[in-house]
């Protein structure tokens, strides 16, 4: 399996912080928070290679890091600002056709933190056998109203999905973390063409799900989206005790 990492944003909202940096290299505690990721992941001896998709203002960073690794990617979008950037979905598919990726793919955004580790996810998609995303249940509506939404059935089908609903069909929120089968791969070019948004990842999936079948996993801790100075400040305090 591979595992094709989100990081072509400009964190606007960490500026200065991330004016002339990555934000999925920032450091929270002793390391970045990348590699927070990718170390829980070499654990489960799953990842063959991690294809790193980041914009043309960051892809010297990234390249610069990854020497301290044999197994990494760096793809350059060509993308130099926030207004002409692809959208994680057109950056999803360059990875893939880049890479000619054939095997199934865990996708995921590279400034997210986890609780918990990954293999429960890996090991649920090897029990269904289709495209995974992963949920957790959020009470509050209004946050639900800027978050992608799945509404699932007792076995954990998702039924349909929407990004930013102004009517949320369930609690369900969907944090970016996915893991797409092998024959689903071609499938991302087709919802392009189709016509599934492109900006935010959850797009692809609500559209997908309307093709084929696609399973939702319960997130068995907490997901901490580092969007703000004050939630990479709070996120900083609570590793701090993982070290």
């Amino acid at each position: 399996m591979k595992c094709l990492i989100i990081a072509a944003g400009y964190a606007t909202r960490l500026y200065p912080l991330t004016e002339n940096f990555p934000k999925p290299l920032l450091k929270v505690g002793d390391k970045p928070i990348l590699n927070w990721l990718m170390e829980d992941l070499d654990q489960t001896g799953l990842i063959n290679e991690y294809i790193v998709v980041t914009n043309h203002k960051f892809a010297p960073i990234f390249e610069e890091w990854a020497k301290q690794r044999t197994d990494v990617t760096v793809i350059d979008d060509g993308t130099s600002s926030n207004e002409t950037r692809l959208g994680a979905v057109r950056d999803i598919e360059l990875g893939i056709l880049s890479r000619g990726v054939q095997e199934d793919l865990l996708v995921m955004a590279g400034d997210n933190l986890l609780s918990f580790s990954l293999k429960g996810f890996l090991d649920y998609f090897q029990e269904k056998g289709t495209t995974c995303i992963m949920r957790f249940y959020q009470p509050d509506l209004n946050k639900l109203h800027k978050s992608g939404v799945a509404d699932v059935d007792a076995n954990g089908r998702i039924l349909s999905m929407e990004e930013k609903p102004e009517h949320p069909k369930s609690h369900w929120c969907c944090p970016p973390f996915y893991i797409y089968r092998k024959k689903d791969l071609p499938l991302v070019s087709a919802g392009i063409a189709a016509g599934c948004g492109t900006d935010a990842p959850g797009s692809f999936i609500a559209w997908l799900c309307t093709q084929t079948v696609v399973h939702a996993w319960e997130m068995p801790g907490c997901r901490y989206d580092i969007g703000n100075l004050e939630s990479y400040q709070e996120v900083q305090r609570i590793f701090e005790k993982k070290i």
